[in-house]
């Protein structure tokens, strides 16, 4: 009879590290939080961002030189931008429909006297646009320039097709060089306990429960329209669009949707969420392509958070919020998620756009300003749900679902055989 102990699942560690975290925020200052705790989740977010640049290369390289018909990239790109364009659609819906239901604004006595917001410049959406493209992709490369990274991938992977079997060591290399972050990406996240630990202990104890009380309708009602949001859209579309059950589905993202959560941090994300979805079925081409895009412009959270913002900050400052107006924050957030793509801070560039266009004075984002890092975790999480569903999807409806597995060294078998079993 074996004595050996079953293992904890990796999300079960972190679940663990979330919870202990969250107990000594309570019971430790935020100084010594400061000083002791929060370096632990730095090295967690940065050692995970070491190998986001490299990977999204190798994986985009090595999927796109595997896409030998243009035509299907082409659906592949129309059809995930398409995803991206109604799910954000429907999360400002259902933040604006859900922050008038419950008025998060009213009864707030928020003093808004020497509040200021520091002046943000929305970028210009065809500056942006020709910005895709890289002048240096060496300089895209080191910067992190995310949607740079992905265009030169791009391109680079179809003129390496082109090459035919001359171009096959060189296409081996990018595979190998795939395979290779992924498993630095493994060893990475046996770490991740204790910067999940870390980061909570740190954001807990800078925001009490003092400090929530005052605008705890409004986290409620963030963290509410998230949920609804999962059920409105990434339930109906697993279930019905993809065929698998909705536990298995969040079995399956629970890791990236946890580092998301206790990092606010969509990049640090990215290699976790990338797995998980070719774990779960998702074809490689269509994986490496709309995850590092999506990561970068598909933001149903923030989007979320725009049309609950808008609401709430019209709320305190008395100002009216017709139909006219909620439509243009509707517009704003659609068309929001491609201006400021790429672009550090997005959410309150995205926010401040809206307050701008809609009359609401730039004050009222320091308002929520204590409380933005919680809000954020929601943000996050439901941004990262959002590009695992999308890939699931569109796999899906080019056919390609379950035909590419994903193959893992150690314990994880090919997946969509339906005899697999998810180990973190």
């Amino acid at each position: 009879m074996s004595n050996a102990r079953p293992k904890l699942s990796l999300p079960a560690q972190m679940v663990i590290g979330l919870v202990v975290g969250v107990l000594v925020g309570l019971v430790v200052s935020a100084d010594v939080c400061g000083t002791y705790f929060r370096p632990l989740g730095q090295l967690f977010i940065t050692l995970i961002r070491m190998v986001v640049v490299p990977l999204v290369l190798a994986t985009i390289i090595a999927g796109a030189a595997g896409i030998h018909d243009l035509g299907k990239l082409g659906r592949v790109a129309v059809k995930t931008l398409v995803y991206y364009f109604a799910t954000t659609a429907v999360a400002v819906i259902i933040g604006l429909v859900l922050a008038n239901i419950t008025q998060p604004g009213i009864g707030l006595d928020l003093s808004t006297e020497g509040l200021k917001a520091a002046s943000v410049t929305p970028p210009n959406l065809i500056q942006t646009l020709l910005n895709i493209v890289p002048m240096n992709p060496m300089d895209a490369l080191a910067k992190g320039n995310m949607l740079q990274v992905i265009f030169f991938a791009v391109m680079f992977g179809f003129a390496l097709s082109s090459l035919g079997e001359s171009g096959r060591p060189l296409l081996r290399v990018f595979e190998l060089m795939g395979e290779t972050m992924i498993r630095m990406t493994n060893i990475v996240m046996m770490y991740a306990p204790i910067g999940v630990f870390g980061l909570m202990a740190f954001t807990v104890s800078q925001h009490g429960v003092a400090v929530l009380l005052p605008l705890g309708k409004l986290i409620a009602v963030m963290f509410a329209a998230a949920i609804i949001h999962v059920c409105v859209c990434y339930i109906p579309l697993v279930r019905g669009v993809v065929g698998i059950s909705p536990l298995k589905f969040f079995k399956g993202v629970a890791e990236p949707a946890l580092i998301a959560f206790t990092t606010c941090s969509s990049a640090a994300a990215l290699p976790n969420n990338l797995q998980s979805v070719r774990r779960l079925g998702a074809s490689k081409g269509v994986a490496s392509f709309s995850i590092p895009l999506g990561n970068t412009i598909n933001m149903d959270g923030t989007a979320i958070y725009m049309g609950v913002a808008a609401v709430f900050a019209a709320e305190v400052y008395g100002i009216p919020m017709p139909i006219d107006k909620q439509l243009t924050v509707l517009l704003m957030g659609v068309l929001a998620s491609i201006g400021t793509a790429g672009v550090p801070g997005a959410g309150l560039i995205m926010v401040s756009m809206v307050f701008t266009q809609i009359n609401i004075p730039l004050e009222a984002v320091a308002l929520v300003a204590g409380i933005d890092r919680i809000l954020d975790m929601a943000r996050t999480s439901l941004n990262v749900l959002g590009d695992a569903t999308g890939a699931l999807v569109v796999s899906r409806l080019e056919g390609d679902l379950n035909k590419d597995p994903f193959h893992e060294g150690e314990k994880t078998g090919a997946l969509g055989t339906g005899t697999e079993t998810y180990e973190g």
